[in-house]
């Protein structure tokens, strides 16, 4: 498969009509065509479903859209990085990031580099650790901020120095608003919205003593914002970070935060791929990194 062909089949997937993307990318109907097929041809399968009106994607063209766009970026992101010149520092650094307040460690350092690089770009991809952990594994990201009670070993990693405090997100009529902190036996009964990386073997298995999914739990969420709601209309209690959302705030005005009891602290930590190679972009953070952070960790190279 060639880069330039899956560009031309994520273009087709995109418009959902071959002439459309053939316009997109000059080039003429029949010659856009015969690409695709050649394609279908080598891949020993059919992509498209070709209808009068529209062109859509088979269950194997979903799945191969997913892998083009990912071989597609990390293709241009390799480019790119080819292409930076020596006396002028410039490409990109992608950050997987979970949601933590520890993140502003991270922006305060990357401030002073878009000062001195202006060509360099820092982006940020949100997501929880199995996310991230995929973006590192398949080169997408250069570094990752996850929020863990444990230290990650199995990557090269930094602790952070703040910590987050979990507790729950409930309406201020709730019953349990009342108290200044939620113990285990609070929850036992109270329906509950959990974070879909600590459904098992989490923190706050240990802080409970029983599995999770002994609990009542209604719904699971990947990133918090839209979860809040539920405390909101005060359908669920929400297993969270502090300080994630705005309890109080404009869009959650009848929100309050109560922490756990016993306290429960998940650390956060910078990690990367244990041997990565870094672009000079990423060189110039991992270089603000270990003068913040230290220089000491558990990589091998």
């Amino acid at each position: 498969m060639e880069i330039r062909v899956l560009k031309y089949f994520l273009s087709v997937a995109r418009n959902e009509n071959i002439s459309k993307a053939a316009e997109e990318l000059h080039l003429t109907q029949p010659t856009l065509s015969r690409q695709l097929s050649e394609l279908e041809e080598e891949l020993g399968t059919r992509l498209f479903v070709r209808g009068k009106r529209r062109t859509t994607l088979t269950e194997d063209g979903i799945f191969l859209k997913e892998r083009a766009k990912e071989i597609v970026a990390l293709s241009d992101k390799t480019v790119a990085q080819f292409q930076q010149a020596e006396e002028n520092i410039a490409g990109d650094i992608y950050i997987g990031c979970g949601e933590t307040m520890a993140m502003q460690e991270i922006v305060k350092l990357l401030a002073p580099i878009s000062q001195s690089y202006p060509h360099i770009f820092v982006h940020l991809v949100s997501g929880n650790e199995e996310r991230i952990a995929d973006m590192l594994q398949k080169g997408l990201a250069d570094f990752g901020v996850v929020c863990r009670g444990h230290a990650p070993v199995e990557y090269v990693y930094r602790e952070l120095p703040h910590r987050d405090r979990w507790g729950i997100l409930l309406n201020r009529r709730h019953p349990l608003a009342d108290r200044k902190a939620i113990s285990r036996e609070d929850l036992l009964q109270e329906p509950l919205v959990v974070s879909r990386q600590n459904t098992s073997g989490s923190q706050l298995e240990h802080w409970l003593k029983k599995p999770l999914g002994d609990l009542n739990i209604v719904a699971t969420y990947n990133l918090l914002h839209n979860a809040a709601f539920f405390a909101q209309e005060n359908m669920a209690c929400v297993l969270c970070f502090e300080d994630i959302v705005e309890a109080g705030g404009r869009h959650f005005p009848d929100v309050v935060f109560r922490p756990l009891s016993p306290q429960v602290l998940s650390g956060n930590y910078l990690i990367w791929r244990k041997n990565q190679v870094f672009s000079r972009a990423a060189r110039v953070a991992l270089a603000c990194f270990e003068t913040a952070f230290g220089e000491e960790s558990n990589d091998d190279s």
